[in-house]
């Protein structure tokens, strides 16, 4: 189920909230644990069992190690947790491809990519290589163990919780009010994100992306990237908004997942901003180990494409997640052989840096959101063809596609693409307080009602 379904918000979630609170402490983890599986359980029944196998893997592999850590042990856990990964969401893509290089009629079974399979297999390596590097000791409780793999607030969408970070959490968080308020407004902010902001600019995207690009204009070319732009960055971070506030609510504090990427000044500044979890463990799992900027510029750079196609790879199974990998790891590699990443300057020239920023992300995101290469290549080839001509009876202007609604939608998605409000939840002002609250209160009417009566509400990132 959705977190922006109308039956976690008054269903699943006051059931586990009532619940949690009123019963004995000693006995939080196990509900967690029970209300997650059962999270899982009624969006995902047929793939369950892949997730209870990743979590025996790991309890006992963890085990394993413990008593022999040595790598051949470490590579074998970690093959066993990637080949469920690489058989659901890779086996399609494989056969296709040899089909399509080799003239080839294999047939196969075409394999359905369990929900979260991504997150909760990122989740349980960092475990087990955090037990490899003794960072932690192996968790002999498999039900703590089996929490941490599939707690419910991040287990479909993250953020990537690494097992160091929330490792003592799982025994001593502390909940309060002021946590479960903070949550509270936090997951809303998420919701009215992903309602108000994501699915608003997702219409259009589907109307303009549904068209054959030499069909558009430019004009319509760049509205359909741009909103592509604020719907998966609004979708995602709206989703990591909510699975944060629920953290909270909880007692769990995970990671932020995003820190305004949109402002920032370089590509590598973005990837530092963007997807903060996803980096943060390419980085410290596989970046570092392979010597990371310590090694010379030559092997930096390696390392830097290495990481970035396995990033795309990660993202999906196509040639274009591949190719938006491949295009990150080109402008990164620039910036480091350049350093134009650190260079300081007057505003024109941080207006310049932005600009040159936005560029490369949006067009990188027409990559992401295209079916195929050659999709995307036309897209951009009319992005940028100021001589795209269409006759004038054919010509559908903006107003065909923005509405006054999403006019608005789109003014707010600038406004919170800024870090103008960035703290603001934590003012102690009270009119300030009471002013936020009331306002909060009718982003979650306005986002239920919108819920309620559309039933246009995608999550990217379960493709994922």
């Amino acid at each position: 189920m959705l977190f922006s379904s109308m039956t976690f918000i008054y269903f699943f979630l006051p059931i586990v909230c009532v619940l949690y609170f009123l019963i004995n402490k000693k006995y939080r983890n196990f509900l967690l644990l029970i209300a997650s599986m059962i999270f899982y359980l009624w969006g995902e029944p047929r793939y369950f069992a892949i997730m209870l196998i990743t979590i025996l893997i790991n309890y006992f592999g963890a085990v394993l190690i413990s008593v022999r850590r040595t790598k051949l042990n470490l590579f074998l856990i970690i093959l066993l947790n990637l080949s469920f990964l690489i058989y659901f969401k890779y086996f399609n893509f494989l056969i296709e491809s040899i089909n399509l290089l080799f003239h080839s009629n294999i047939d196969f079974i075409k394999a359905i990519m369990p929900i979260g399979i991504s997150f909760y297999t990122f989740q349980a390596m960092s475990y087990i290589i955090d037990v490899y590097r003794g960072e932690v000791k192996p968790q002999r409780d498999i039900y703590k163990l089996s929490l941490y793999i599939c707690l419910f607030p991040q287990l479909i969408a993250g953020p990537i919780i690494k097992y160091h970070d929330i490792e003592n959490q799982i025994d001593y968080r502390q909940e309060s009010f002021d946590k479960v308020c903070i949550g509270l407004k936090r997951f809303i902010i998420g919701l009215s994100k992903k309602v108000l902001i994501a699915n608003v600019a997702g219409e259009v995207v589907e109307k303009i992306f549904s068209q054959n690009p030499a069909d558009v204009t430019m004009p319509i070319s760049w509205l359909g990237a741009v909103c592509y732009s604020f719907q998966i960055f609004f979708d995602f971070s709206g989703y990591s908004d909510m699975a944060i506030g629920l953290g909270l609510i909880f007692g769990f504090e995970f990671c932020e997942n995003f820190n305004y990427p949109y402002m920032s000044k370089s590509v590598t500044e973005f990837w530092r901003r963007w997807h903060i979890s996803l980096s943060t463990w390419f980085k410290n799992y596989v970046y570092i180990p392979l010597g990371g900027n310590k090694k010379g510029l030559k092997r930096t750079c390696i390392n830097l494409l290495l990481v970035f196609l396995l990033t795309g790879i990660w993202h999906g199974a196509g040639w274009n997640f591949i190719v938006w990998g491949i295009w990150y790891a080109f402008f990164l590699i620039i910036e480091k052989i350049t350093n134009f990443h650190k260079i300081q300057g007057n505003n024109k020239t941080l207006l310049i840096k932005s600009v040159y920023t936005l560029l490369v992300v949006i067009v990188g995101w027409v990559i992401f959101r295209a079916d195929n290469i050659g999709y995307a290549l036309s897209y951009i080839k009319n992005m940028f063809n100021i001589f795209n001509i269409h006759p004038i009876q054919t010509i559908q202007t903006i107003p065909y596609y923005l509405s006054i609604y999403e006019y608005i939608a789109l003014f707010f998605a600038v406004i919170c693409s800024l870090d103008i409000f960035k703290n603001i939840l934590l003012i102690e002002n009270k009119v300030v307080k009471l002013a936020v609250n009331v306002f909060l209160l009718i982003l979650f009417v306005l986002s239920t009602a919108s819920i309620s009566l559309s039933t246009y509400n995608p999550f990217i990132y379960f493709r994922f």
